[in-house]
C-alpha cells in the first residue's frame, strides 16, 4: 500500500473521529465523498484493477458492520465509514480493520461501562441477547438498541480508528 492511501485513509477517520465524539453522527459527505475520492484515486492510479479493488473494499467493509447495524447495534455512519476505509484499503486490508475495530470498540465499551457503573447491566443485557437470539432468532431487541436512550452509546469511530491504526502499524 503507497503510503498517499494510508494518510488518506487516516485523515478520514481521524476527521470521523471529531463528528463522532462531537455529534455522535459520521456525516454522509464524509463517509461518501471518501469513498468516491477512492474511487477515482485507485482508477487514476491502476485503472479498472484499482477501480474494482475500491468497490470489493467498499463492500466488503460495509457487508462486515451491517448485521450488527440491522440488529440495531451500531449506526449507518459506522457501518458507511468501514465501507469508506475499505475503498481506501481494499477488501484484503479491511478485514482486519474490522476485527481491530471490533476488538478495540468491546474494550472500550467495557471501559466505558466501569466508569459509569454500567457493566452488570450491560452484561445482564449480553446474557438477554444471547437467550433472545438462541430462542427467537436473530432481530433487534426493543429496548436494547441504539434508539434506546437510557444505555451509553459509543462513539464507534473512535474504536475504528485504533482498529485502523493498528493495521497499518501490523502490515
Amino acid at each position: 500500500m503507497t503510503h498517499p492511501t494510508q494518510f488518506a485513509v487516516v485523515v478520514v477517520a481521524a476527521v470521523a473521529c471529531v463528528y463522532d465524539l462531537r455529534t455522535r453522527r459520521i456525516p454522509n459527505v464524509l463517509t461518501f465523498g471518501a469513498a468516491v475520492a477512492g474511487l477515482v484515486f485507485h482508477a487514476a492510479m491502476a485503472g479498472a484493477s484499482g477501480a474494482m479493488t475500491t468497490v470489493g473494499g467498499w463492500l466488503l467493509g460495509i457487508a462486515l458492520f451491517f448485521p450488527i447495524f440491522a440488529l440495531g447495534g451500531l449506526g449507518a455512519g459506522d457501518v458507511k465509514l468501514l465501507g469508506a476505509i475499505g475503498a481506501w484499503l481494499g477488501p484484503a486490508v479491511v478485514l482486519p480493520v474490522g476485527v481491530y475495530s471490533a476488538l478495540a470498540g468491546g474494550i472500550f465499551a467495557i471501559v466505558v461501562a466501569l466508569r459509569i457503573g454500567y457493566l452488570g447491566q450491560a452484561l445482564r443485557n449480553l446474557k438477554f441477547l444471547g437467550t433472545f437470539w438462541l430462542t427467537v432468532g436473530l432481530k433487534p431487541v426493543e429496548g436494547l438498541t441504539l434508539e434506546h436512550k437510557a444505555a451509553p452509546r459509543l462513539a464507534y469511530a473512535l474504536p475504528m480508528f485504533v482498529g485502523l491504526l493498528v493495521t497499518l502499524w501490523l502490515q
